[in-house]
Order: C-alpha cells, then structure tokens, then sequence
C-alpha cells in the first residue's frame, strides 16, 4: 500500500492539518493501492498563501529563466517517464500499453510544445507604430488548478506548464480517485528545483477543497477540466470574487459518416469512441450513418466492436481497461439499461460482465443502434465504451442533429468529398472538427462551445489564458 498522504505545499511535503484518509481503489481489481489524505480548508489555505508569497517574485523572472526551469523539467519528466505510465495503469485503469504511449506521452509533448511556444511569445510590444501606446501581458496571479481522472498528466500539463511559463503560482487539486501520477509530477517539480511555493499540490474532493479553491479570495483564477455540472458549481462558488474561469466540460461529439466516407471510417469511429474505455470527453459518441450505406455500417460496427478485447490494466496488448470506478460502472450500467428500456437495439455489448472477467470495472463495447436524437443515450454524456448508432438522409439533417445537443466540444466527419467536408465542418457548432480521422497539430487550441465550456487550452491560446493584458499610454 502506497503512503501518499501528504501535501506539496512551499516547497516541501507536509502532513495535512487534518486527519482525513481516503483509498486510492485499482479499478482492475477493486482493491485498494494507495491511501491519500483528503485536504481541509485550513490546508488550501496554506498552499494559497505559499502561492501568493512565491508570486512576488516568480511574477518578475524574466521569460528566459523559466524557460530554462522548464527544460529542466522536461529531462525529469523523461526519467521518470515509465513512473508515469505505471501510475495511471494502476489509477484509472489504463492498460500499460495505452497508459505508456498516450497518456505519458501526451504529457511530454505539452511540456515541449509550450517551451517552444513560450520561446516567441510576446509579452509586451508597442500597439502599431503610428501609436505612443503599449500592450503588456501580465501574469494573471494565483491559479487554483483542478484536473480530471480519466487524462490526469495530460490535463496537469495543459495547465501547470502554461501557468508556470507565464509568470503564475499555483494550487493544483488533482482528482481524488486518480492522484498519483499528479503526486508523482509534484516530486518532479520538486527535483527540478522550482522556486518554493511557485507550485503546490493539495488532495481533496470537489465538495471540499475544490469549492475552497473555487470560492478562495486570494485566487485569481480557477481552471477546470470535468463534468458539466461540477463547471456549473465552480463558475457559482467564483462569481463572489469575479476571478476568472475556464472550463473544459462535457462531450457528445457526433461522428458524421456519409456515404462517400474512406473504407475504414465506421470501424476506425469504433475504436476511437471504445479507446481509453470511453472515458474521453471529445469522443464521437454519436455516429450518425448516411442511410445508404446505414445497414453495411452496422455490421462493421457490430464486428469491430466484438473485436475490442477487455482486459486488466496491467497486461500488454491491444485491449480496453476497466472505467475509473464504482460509481462511473454504475452510471453507464444504468443508462446502457436505459437505452434497452427506451427501445434503442442493443447491436453490442450490453450491461453483462465481459467473459473471462469476475472482478474489476470492466464493461463491453456496447452499440446501440435505431437510435433517436431524443433518447437518453443519445442526449447524456456517458463517458464509457457505449455508441449510438443514428440514421440520417441529407446533409443538412446531419448537422441539426450533429449540432442538436447542449454540448459542442468535438465533432466528426468522414467523408472523401474535401468541398463537402469543408462546408459541414465550418457549421458544426463545436470547438474542434476532425475531418477523416486526422489529429490536430501540437500547439492548437482545444476548448468547448456552449455547455462544453469556456476558453482554451494549448499553444499560445494557452498561454494567454494565464495572462492580463494592460494597455499604458504614452510609452514614446
């Protein structure tokens, strides 16, 4: 059993004010792995004023110095680069495959691409040379940083990284259910010799040290990375001290499949929708099939998602893991039902223990299909390895049902008509569309329309989210 009870506050690990142990549960096997300590307020207290004391002079290192602090982060990172992969293998179930070449990898990448972004960003310059004004970017002060469990480095990184870089302090509260690999990057920060109190760590659940973190007077602004409603809360519990926020929410991306799609495009949709078992907020979790081509892309469907094996975190190979915990099985258990109930085909999967396993959150790639837009599965984010399947006949039906929903974080299209492609994705309302399958470049923003959320997250678009911008008059 793990010991990591203690907090990273000022530049040095201490012991919580308060006794209050919670277990760290494998999802792969339901036993617990590690104990942590729940923060109380008394505590993010401290790590606020270790952050607000260390802002005075981080704020006035120049952008070089910590540059060169973030080098030295990135060579810890890469040594303890299989450390990462093993914490999150065991956290939040990812298998060690999947954990070493995603998860750890992503975080990685964030670090590089934000030290090569912060090399040519400009923080002050005049406003056009006809003016005597001048333009100041600024840090923005104390951040209080809250990350998810199901891409924990990757979201630590999409936040502490930029914070740093612009001259910010911060609080990070990672999820509760999934903190080592954050504990683990707090020993990183440590060993790469970043000033006291410039980075604190403080373990908690939303109900508590996150409303602190939230609410705090002395925190400037709040980043958040997790569901819609926990978004809600954060943007009420800041508006009192009208700090800024930013929210990356949730997702029902729908995956829009016409009949000139590439070969590969329904089962490609498969597996990205069943990858990381599911638990990814832009996951094309609505597929929305041309009727043409409706019943050859279920059969694709159907048989890829037979193909997808289930398994435990810890053994290589090509397969998904369990979902985080108890209470996200239960959930999408019971809307998998819900689907069945309100008169969905259940194509795949369904709400029984996958074969071979007895013990572990593990669920089936799950396919519905004759799916309305106004079903439940169809309208909730389920956040696990479960697709609705949806006919549609013209191009404009796809985008109202596409765009249909309170979210609009990521979209899909398939299709090899590149006019088309263009056209349907400039009217899809969400904050990223990938057409065909392709990534998007390090660096590019990412970030929610409507209940998805608010701002954006990589490359300079990042960087600027940490930053005031100050306008001073007569400079010349």
């Amino acid at each position: 059993m793990l010991n990591k009870r203690n907090f990273y506050i000022d530049g040095k690990w201490t012991k919580p004010l308060k006794t209050n142990d919670f277990e760290v549960i494998n999802p792969s096997n339901e036993e617990p792995f590690a104990i942590i300590s729940l923060g109380s307020k008394e505590d993010t207290n401290a790590a606020v004023k270790a952050a607000k004391n260390a802002f005075i002079d981080w704020k006035e290192t120049s952008k070089e110095e910590r540059i060169n602090f973030l080098e030295k982060l990135l060579i810890v990172y890469k040594k303890r680069f299989n450390e990462m992969s093993e914490s999150m293998s065991m956290e939040m179930g990812s298998p060690i495959d999947f954990a070493t070449s995603v998860h750890t990898t992503s975080g990685q990448s964030h670090i590089e691409d934000f030290i090569l972004r912060l090399k040519k960003f400009k923080f002050d310059e005049r406003f056009d040379l006809k003016s005597n004004n001048y333009i100041a970017r600024e840090p923005i002060g104390v951040c209080g940083l809250i990350t998810p469990w199901n891409w924990p480095i990757n979201q630590i990184a999409l936040k502490v990284i930029p914070a740093l870089a612009t001259g910010c302090t911060m609080i990070l509260k990672p999820s509760e259910i999934a903190p080592v690999s954050a504990m683990l990057f707090a020993e990183m920060i440590d060993e790469a010799g970043f000033p006291s109190g410039t980075f604190n760590l403080v373990n908690g659940d939303g109900s508590g040290v996150g409303t602190h973190i939230s609410s705090h007077p002395d925190i400037d602004m709040v980043s958040f990375t997790g569901s819609t409603r926990a978004g809600r809360l954060i943007t009420k519990n800041a508006a009192d001290t009208i700090k800024r926020v930013c929210l990356e929410l949730g997702g029902k991306g729908g995956n829009i499949v016409f009949a000139d799609s590439y070969p590969n495009a329904v089962r490609d949709g498969i597996r990205n929708v069943m990858s990381n078992s599911g638990q990814s907020c832009d996951a094309p979790t609505r597929m929305l099939v041309e009727k043409s081509i409706y019943e050859r892309a279920v059969k694709e469907a159907v048989d890829e998602a037979n193909k997808i094996k289930v398994d435990v975190a810890s053994k290589s190979g090509d397969h998904i893991g369990p979902v985080v915990s108890k209470v996200q099985y239960d959930k999408i258990i019971n809307l998998i039902k819900d689907g069945i109930n309100e008169g969905a085909t259940l194509a795949a999967g369904g709400p029984e223990m996958p074969r071979g396993l007895n013990k572990g959150y593990f669920i089936k790639p799950t396919i519905f299909t004759d799916v309305t837009n106004d079903m439940q599965i169809a309208k909730k984010e389920i956040f696990g390895p479960v697709l609705s399947i949806i006919p549609f006949e013209t191009e404009e039906e796809a985008i109202k049902i596409t765009n249909d929903t309170e979210y609009g974080l990521g979209n899909y299209l398939q299709t090899e008509d590149k006019e088309k492609a263009k056209r349907v994705s400039k009217k899809l309302r969400s904050g990223i569309v990938y057409i065909n399958g392709n990534a998007p470049d390090s660096g590019t923003p990412f970030g929610g329309y409507k209940q998805s959320g608010n701002g954006r997250e990589g490359g300079n678009w990042g960087l600027e989210e940490y930053l005031e911008v100050k306008t001073i008059t007569g400079w010349n």
